[in-house]
């Protein structure tokens, strides 16, 4: 792909299932609120359905020589606008301290290394942050919390909502743990910029 391909604003299918994961958005908030028993069910299904767009969009993206510069920019910025409303609506349900915790850990980190990635960017570093492999578990395991606590109900007399507790607690302290990763690198370039 050319390099004016790549800063053009495609319509392509990686980008159609981006735009796709923020237009589920109003669908999970409006299934969730709805009265009817099954729609947190519903609601649940549809979160899932957008963390598989997410890594769909970046196969596509790469498989078809689909990627671009709007899509870099737009596909982070789906992810984070979907795990931000699923934690404001699960803790608005269940408003317990810890729970608030965890998810103010994790709104907070990804403002903050998006923030970083931003300043990065600026001088020229953006390598340096890099999604890693601990940002990847940590995604994999934050998904599958929201899914579980989104969907409530017991699953073959499993506690889901339980779990999916326990699994965003550890989606927090990994998101902590990849946040430290991240603060490290931009660290080491900001010590290497003082003693140039």
């Amino acid at each position: 792909m050319s390099t004016s391909n790549r800063h053009a604003m495609p319509l392509n299918l990686a980008t159609f299932l981006t735009l796709g994961r923020i237009v589920l958005i109003p669908v999970l908030v409006v299934l969730f609120y709805a009265p009817w028993e099954w729609t947190h069910r519903a609601a649940a299904m549809v979160f899932l359905a957008a963390a598989l767009t997410d890594w769909l969009d970046g196969w596509v993206a790469r498989r078809f020589d689909q990627a671009s510069s709007f899509g870099a920019f737009l596909d982070p910025v789906a992810d984070k606008l979907m795990v931000a409303v699923a934690l404001v609506l699960v803790l608005q349900r269940d408003p317990h301290p810890w729970l608030a915790i965890a998810c103010a850990v994790i709104i907070g980190r990804e403002i903050s290394i998006s923030a970083l990635r931003e300043w990065m960017a600026e001088i020229g570093q953006r390598a340096m942050v890099r999604v890693g492999g601990m940002g990847k578990v940590k995604t994999i395991v934050q998904m599958a919390a929201l899914t579980m606590l989104l969907w409530r109900d017991p699953i073959w007399k499993l506690p889901i909502y339980d779990i999916g507790l326990v699994a965003l607690g550890v989606a927090a302290v990994l998101t902590l743990w990849s946040a430290g990763q991240y603060l490290s690198a931009a660290w080491r370039v900001l010590q290497g910029e003082e003693s140039d």
